[in-house]
């Protein structure tokens, strides 16, 4: 096969798009049952009659509706979860935890920090769907915009004001970005 000047060749390794959607609703998949296990893990430490109980709580129910959408892509499509779940359920709940122990704006910290890396990881997504997956982009477009809406009640309750916010922040946006290339091919 002969190539024109203008045609480069796919690169050694580039996925084909059936690979591409595998890869994205497995990292989306790992990602979002991640995040309910934060927000377990925050709710365990901080108890019912927290006043941020039920904002955490808020938030983990629209995960929880994020998590069974991506359960049901998972099985509909053929796609292979991550072998990692088994880490996510314990890195997810001990980081939720771990901050809640540190005090709500901690806890809130890594929100905002988790969303983030979640909002520019799903923007890159619907940038790569094609038209041929409009329904696709147009779900994790609403996925984004709830993640987004995550971001700001934790900026709203302090996240920014967290002792060491930088740092803690810094620490679990690399750890947010290691597990999703960690999840793309494990």
């Amino acid at each position: 096969m002969t190539q024109t000047p203008d045609q480069k060749p796919p690169r050694p390794g580039a996925l084909n798009k059936a690979q591409m959607i595998d890869r994205f609703l497995r990292v989306d998949h790992a990602g979002e049952y991640g995040a309910v296990r934060i927000y377990q893990g925050q709710l365990a430490i901080l108890g019912d009659k927290h006043p941020m109980s039920a904002t955490i709580q808020h938030m983990k129910e629209q995960e929880d509706v994020h998590l069974e959408r991506f359960n049901q892509l998972i099985r509909e499509r053929g796609a292979r979860p991550t072998l990692l779940t088994p880490l996510w359920h314990v890195a997810g709940f001990a980081l939720g935890a771990g901050t809640a122990l540190l005090g709500e704006k901690a806890a809130m910290t890594c929100t905002e920090a988790v969303e983030t890396v979640i909002d520019e990881h799903y923007q890159d997504q619907i940038k790569v769907l094609g038209d041929d997956e409009a329904e696709l982009a147009e779900e994790l477009e609403k996925f984004r915009q709830e993640e987004l809406e995550h971001k700001q009640t934790a900026i709203d309750y302090g996240a920014r004001e967290a002792p060491g916010y930088k740092l803690l922040s810094g620490l679990i946006k690399f750890g947010c970005k290691a597990v999703i290339k960690m999840a793309e091919r494990v």
